[in-house]
């Protein structure tokens, strides 16, 4: 069995990480109850499906981070629409080159695009989807590995109960994995 830190200590090694470790289930549950809350631009309401998926696994690292940290392999937030149709997504500087030039989207600010001819059922809400985090795998005694963005509202309240201070510069991310 591998010593509990390995995994700890590899968040810590990676580029752009400026503190690692692990939350406990008192903010963790404090941060259910706020993510459940929470609402996105023209209070349209936010799923938070990363952090869902975060809490059944048995360890979670929060992450904090500057701009030299990796970008996210896909998309953090996505509009979907209650019957599952993907409304508009998170656009990154790589993938930019798919919509720049289209008529039948709006942008939304820099980074996030809607698809406004997607006819949906109901209503809709943003998601933020668990999302890979490859650096953590079987071989160094991880699995069920995925990684997540809390809402600022619960980034600011993990920063209070550690007694971090609040830089805007800075981002957190959390990180949650069961033992091999």
């Amino acid at each position: 069995m591998m010593n509990d830190d390995v995994p700890l200590e590899i968040v810590k090694g990676l580029t752009g990480v400026l503190n690692a470790f692990y939350l406990d289930r008192t903010i963790l549950n404090k941060l259910r109850d706020e993510e459940a809350n929470v609402k996105g631009t023209m209070d349209i309401g936010v799923n938070n499906e990363g952090f869902t998926e975060a809490l059944k696994r048995e360890k979670v690292i929060c992450i904090v981070k500057d701009k030299r940290f990796r970008p996210p392999p896909e998309p953090t937030v996505i509009l979907r629409g209650n019957d599952g149709a993907i409304l508009g997504l998170e656009v990154f500087p790589w993938t930019e080159h798919l919509y720049k030039d289209r008529e039948d989207i709006i942008w939304m600010g820099d980074a996030f695009v809607v698809f406004p001819q997607i006819a949906v059922k109901g209503g809709e809400e943003f998601v933020m989807p668990p999302i890979p985090f490859v650096e953590l795998h079987e071989g160094n005694g991880c699995k069920d590995v995925i990684s997540c963005s809390p809402a600022p509202t619960s980034d600011l309240m993990m920063k209070n109960y550690y007694g971090l201070v609040d830089d805007p510069k800075l981002a957190s991310i959390l990180v949650a994995f069961n033992s091999v």
